[in-house]
């Protein structure tokens, strides 16, 4: 029996690296897809794994990518929709330039992707994992369209999971809470480190490969009758409201 095939987009670093090495240590094939070229090429070969270096957010690129990574794998069984970018700042200061760089990879990317994706699913009876973030559960300063376009991602997941369900293609979402990547470590000040450990019931960031573990099992056959479903990976981030600090000290 051929192994399964997994698409990942934003797979050239962080929660999308960590999901393809864990994928392929399971027995799967990866597609890794990342607009950073460099950083695809800088990770070298890994067996089971092929990069292909595109922009989820221009459709035209997403129809080639699809039509290269079938013609390189032959089928596709999961769909990860990683690519995202983070983009902070108030909400008087957001002008429509910085809405719309958020807009097109987070929101516009997994539109695009799954579209194309989805009859390549349908033929495999598949499955989509959107990753969204704490952040569409939860508002929170700064991210007027970080966050907007992440709960937009929680309910296309709602939408694809509706419409796809008949074909038996399921769709579901993750929603990591902080994760100790090097880019937060690297903008992330002791003070903010403390503020979010008070703020998790599990006092700690999160990994890469525990947000991995999560995506894994969504694609798998152990999450065959889960469709529809929005998973916070967050430490308990988003069951603790506002307050919790004060409680604890």
């Amino acid at each position: 029996m051929p192994s399964k095939v997994a698409l990942i987009t934003g797979a050239a670093r962080g929660i999308g690296l960590a999901t393809t090495k864990l994928l392929i240590a399971d027995g799967w094939r990866v597609a890794m897809i990342d607009r950073d070229g460099d950083e695809l090429t800088s990770l070298g070969a890994i067996d089971g794994a092929q990069s292909f270096t595109f922009d989820v957010s221009n459709p035209d690129a997403v129809e080639k990518m699809t039509q290269e990574v079938l013609a390189e794998f032959g089928q596709i069984d999961a769909l990860v929709n990683n690519a995202g970018v983070a983009d902070f700042g108030p909400m008087e200061e957001t002008d429509f330039a910085r809405w719309r760089r958020v807009m097109e990879t987070n929101l516009d990317g997994v539109f695009l992707v799954s579209q194309a994706v989805i009859p390549a699913l349908k033929k495999t009876s598949g499955a989509i994992v959107n990753i969204a973030s704490i952040s569409g559960l939860r508002a929170s300063t700064l991210r007027v369209a970080y966050g907007t376009s992440k709960a937009a991602v929680i309910q296309l997941t709602k939408q694809q999971a509706a419409e796809l369900g008949e074909f038996n293609v399921r769709a579901n979402c993750v929603c990591p809470g902080p994760v100790r990547t090097k880019l937060a470590m690297a903008v992330h000040s002791q003070e903010i480190i403390d503020a979010y450990h008070d703020a998790i019931p599990l006092n700690r960031y999160g990994s890469e490969n525990e947000i991995a573990e999560v995506i894994a099992f969504l694609c798998s056959s152990k999450a065959s009758y889960v469709t529809g479903q929005v998973m916070a990976a967050d430490g308990g981030f988003d069951s603790t409201g506002v307050g919790l600090p004060a409680l604890r000290k």
